[in-house]
């Protein structure tokens, strides 16, 4: 699959960084701070194409993988009282060892970028995916999600094995949320999760990953 991006490099004094965005915005996405865990609220096109980003931060140990999303409507349909705190997400790699408290001055300065194009291995289906979910409770096991907050932005440190086994979760909201939703009026909520029971969390909280087809308009 293609995705178009755009690069920009950022110098602060002798340390330069690398960050990747989508070339467009993604604007029927949200993702909600509820304090003991998260929500993110996609349409088809944002699920689809933050799997494919989260299959680019598997790929891109030296990136920081930033998707703005904090000013974007919510969905139409009514949301729990405690959502308003919107966040943006930044997807990296741990060996980056990046300082979360660098970030506000990055964004400050990332201007239009450089267009590109980036090909990425087509989505796996759930059952295709090969996890060895025992492994994953090993004390020593390594492949795990931590989160860091600051300047509004969630920070996702990871491996390259725990981006690329879960980007699963987003293509499956993609594929099935649109056809799940009309033939289920009365709980018309198709949804996954970054569970804390399949041993991917280290110290990160929960993520529900829910499809939405009905939106405020953009502002």
């Amino acid at each position: 699959m293609k995705l178009p991006v755009t690069i920009h490099h950022v110098r602060l004094g002798s340390a330069e960084f690398k960050v990747i965005r989508p070339a467009r915005p993604l604007a029927r996405a949200v993702l909600i701070d509820h304090d003991r865990h998260l929500d993110a609220y996609l349409d088809q096109d944002a699920a689809q194409r933050i799997g494919a980003l989260w299959t680019l931060a598997a790929s891109s140990p030296r990136s920081l993988v930033h998707l703005p999303m904090r000013g974007n409507p919510g969905p139409s349909r009514a949301l729990p009282e405690n959502c308003t705190r919107q966040l943006d997400l930044v997807l990296l790699h741990h060996s980056l060892q990046f300082a979360p408290a660098r970030w506000k001055e990055i964004r400050g300065r990332l201007g239009p970028g450089r267009p590109r194009t980036v090909t990425l291995p087509g989505p796996r289906h759930t059952d295709d995916a090969v996890m060895d979910h025992g492994a994953r409770h090993y004390q020593e096991n390594r492949d795990l999600f931590h989160q860091h907050l600051h300047a509004e932005t969630l920070f996702m440190t990871g491996s390259a094995k725990v981006f690329r086994e879960t980007a699963r979760h987003f293509f499956d909201v993609a594929r099935s949320g649109p056809g799940y939703v009309p033939l289920h009026p009365n709980y018309p909520r198709f949804y996954t999760d970054l569970h804390s029971n399949d041993g991917i969390l280290g110290d990160a909280r929960e993520i529900r990953i829910e499809y939405c087809d009905e939106w405020h308009p953009c502002r």
